[in-house]
């Protein structure tokens, strides 16, 4: 009966109530749109999550990078082609070695399909633009990326190049305490703000 009695007791504690504390604190102002995955919401429609390397701004564009009006994520490890979007569903690195050829062959794949793309030369393109995250799904790029990508996207989407200039700065985030990390730009929040500028002119 004692057995039975701390089963009973253990199943209300660990199965009942602390799922139920743990639902509620995710519930309070502040913590639920983080608990919720982040997720960003435009018209009803979520388009992505502000934590993940996928957005649905507008899949169908990137069907012809050249002609593609939005910012292009870090590439995944996971996706089919060398600058496929990764699947939200899975994660994770290529375990492949620095000194790997199929890395090495695969980063020059990359670089040659970006150089083309934004039509500068293969020197011309950062490293976080042809190397995977470890998680393969990383939101964010750096100013270098992006700067890479402002005439391509401004000769697409209409706008002036400035403009486009304006709205990466406005989206780059600096270092952690000032000191810590990269400065980095949220593809998805820049992505956003191109669509947003696009819908605005005349």
């Amino acid at each position: 009966m004692a057995g039975l009695r701390l089963l009973l007791v253990m199943t209300l504690l660990t199965g009942v109530l602390y799922p139920l504390a743990v639902w509620s604190v995710a519930r309070l102002p502040g913590l639920s749109h983080q608990a919720e995955g982040s997720v960003i919401v435009v018209d009803g429609q979520p388009v992505g999550s502000q934590h993940l390397g996928i957005d649905l701004v507008d899949p169908a564009s990137a069907q012809d990078p050249t002609a593609d009006r939005y910012f292009h994520h870090r590439p995944s490890a996971g996706a089919d082609g060398p600058l496929g979007a990764g699947d939200p569903n899975q994660s994770g690195g290529s375990n492949l070695a620095a000194d790997n050829d199929e890395l090495t062959q695969l980063v020059h794949q990359r670089a040659a399909a970006i150089a083309a793309r934004e039509g500068v030369s293969v020197d011309a393109v950062p490293a976080d633009a042809v190397t995977a995250s470890g998680s393969g799904l990383d939101p964010d790029i750096s100013p270098a990326y992006a700067e890479l990508q402002v005439g391509r996207v401004a000769r697409v989407a209409g706008l002036d190049e400035q403009r486009v200039r304006d709205l990466v700065t406005a989206h780059t985030a600096g270092r952690e305490l000032g000191v810590l990390g990269a400065p980095t730009v949220n593809v998805l929040a820049l992505n956003l703000a191109v669509r947003d500028a696009v819908h605005e002119q005349p």
